[in-house]
């Protein structure tokens, strides 16, 4: 499996567990705020795979879990063996997903390969090319989401509120889907690096927390686990 990045420690990835974070590279989404540019293009230099494994074998009993992130980790055709080597080393495995790939997300589950999920909410569904980009395909995230609830899968729904998205399509969205256990709106924040055409977007006022904490409250009825982060 492909990486190209390694946050060797952090508190805030996975919740309330110590963890390192693997970028893998690619997307087939191109939000235009995305934070990981650099990931989506295929010049992204990778790291030594050497370099992951001795560094997951000295970490062994102090650092709890590896998130696999992006990019988009279900992209790349051996995650499900590299997701193995990490349970076989005793770590806990969390996916950072833009929900794009069901199938795999479901292998990975049956073969009790994660423990926890982040799968990014990005619009309501009738905006996710919008948002996302041509490649964008709701219908497949709608079947992940569905499958991780009809699981009773332990994982998150997370939003970031971008400036173009409102208290009614925060609603739309929250309608949209089952309860979830987590469903989480994140603060927007401007990216070092966009696309020059995105510069009107990416500079639009970004909502406050208090405004964030108010629309928590007013889609609470829909989805009772909404949290804001």
């Amino acid at each position: 499996m492909d990486f190209c990045g390694l946050t060797k420690t952090s508190t805030l990835d996975y919740p309330g567990k110590i963890a390192a974070v693997l970028f893998a590279p690619l997307c087939n989404y191109d939000c235009f705020y995305c934070h990981n540019r650099a990931l989506l293009e295929k010049e992204a230099p990778l790291m030594d795979p050497k370099e992951i494994t001795d560094f997951l074998d000295k970490r062994q009993g102090l650092v709890d879990a590896v998130v696999l992130t992006g990019g988009e980790a279900t992209l790349q055709s051996g995650l499900v063996d590299f997701a193995k080597m990490l349970k076989d080393k005793g770590y806990l495995v969390k996916l950072d997903t833009n929900g794009s790939n069901p199938d795999v997300v479901q292998k990975l589950i049956d073969g009790k390969l994660l423990d926890y999920v982040a799968l990014d909410y990005k619009a309501p569904w009738d905006r996710y090319t919008e948002i996302c980009g041509k490649g964008a395909d709701s219908e497949a995230v709608k079947k992940t989401i569905d499958f991780l609830v009809d699981a009773g899968f332990d994982f998150e729904l997370r939003t970031t509120v971008i400036p173009q998205l409102s208290l009614k399509d925060l609603t739309q969205m929250a309608q949209a889907v089952p309860k979830v256990p987590h469903f989480m709106l994140q603060q927007y924040k401007e990216p070092q690096y966009y696309k020059p055409e995105d510069q009107f977007r990416i500079r639009q006022k970004p909502y406050g927390l208090l405004t964030l904490i108010e629309m928590a409250g007013k889609i609470s009825p829909l989805q009772p686990n909404v949290a804001v982060r």
